[in-house]
C-alpha cells in the first residue's frame, strides 16, 4: 500500500516520459499536451500524485458549464436555474500501471472534489462531470455518478460517456472523510 502521496499541480521540469497507466492516449496526452494545455494554452490544470519523488497519477481538470436539461435528475433540473450552470471538468485521470489498484485514483479524485467544493465557494460550482471511458464508467457509479441526460452517444460508440456528480454528495463523502 502506498503510504504518502503528495497532490500537487504540475511543473514544467517535471518528467513524464516514462508515464504509462495502459491507456495510449492518456498517456499520450500527459506526456505530451498536458503542459501545453496548462502552461501555454491556460485551458487547463493537471495536478499529478507524486511517490517518493515520481509521478504515479495525474488529474487533469477545468473549468465548464452545462445546460440545466442534461441534469441527470428531474429534482436537479427543478431544483437549478435555467441558464448554463457552472461545474468543474475532470478532463482526463491515469494512474501509472505500476501504482494501480492501491488507491491513487482516489486520492486524486478527493484532490478534484476539494477543488469543486472551493470553486463552489468561490465562483460557483454545481458538481463535477468526468467523460468516461467505458472501462471507467463502473469505477465513477460506484462513487455516485450518473450519466448525464442527452449527452450519451458516446456510449454507443465506444466513446467517452459524460458522467456528473452534484456538489452536495461531493460536500458529504469529503465529510465523511
Amino acid at each position: 500500500m502506498v503510504t504518502k502521496i503528495e497532490i500537487r499541480p504540475l511543473r514544467s521540469e517535471d518528467e513524464r516520459g516514462d508515464f504509462s497507466c495502459g491507456e495510449p492516449a492518456l498517456d499520450r496526452f500527459f506526456q505530451h499536451y498536458a503542459g501545453q494545455n496548462q502552461f501555454k494554452l491556460r485551458l487547463a490544470v493537471t495536478y499529478v500524485a507524486v511517490v517518493e519523488g515520481r509521478i504515479v497519477g495525474f488529474a487533469t481538470v477545468a473549468a465548464a458549464s452545462l445546460e440545466r436539461d442534461a441534469m441527470p435528475s428531474a429534482v436537479l433540473r427543478r431544483r437549478l436555474p435555467a441558464y448554463p450552470l457552472p461545474v468543474l471538468r475532470l478532463a482526463r485521470l491515469g494512474v501509472d500501471w505500476a501504482a494501480q489498484g492501491v488507491g491513487v485514483g482516489r486520492c486524486l479524485l478527493r484532490h478534484v472534489f476539494g477543488l469543486a467544493l472551493a470553486q463552489r465557494d468561490t465562483v460557483g460550482c454545481v458538481g463535477v462531470v468526468v467523460d468516461a471511458k467505458t472501462d471507467a464508467v463502473a469505477f465513477y457509479e460506484k462513487l455516485g455518478f450518473l450519466a448525464l441526460d442527452g449527452l450519451r452517444e458516446g456510449g454507443l460508440h465506444g466513446g467517452a460517456l459524460p458522467l456528473f456528480l452534484d456538489i452536495r454528495q461531493i460536500a458529504a463523502a469529503v465529510e465523511l472523510g
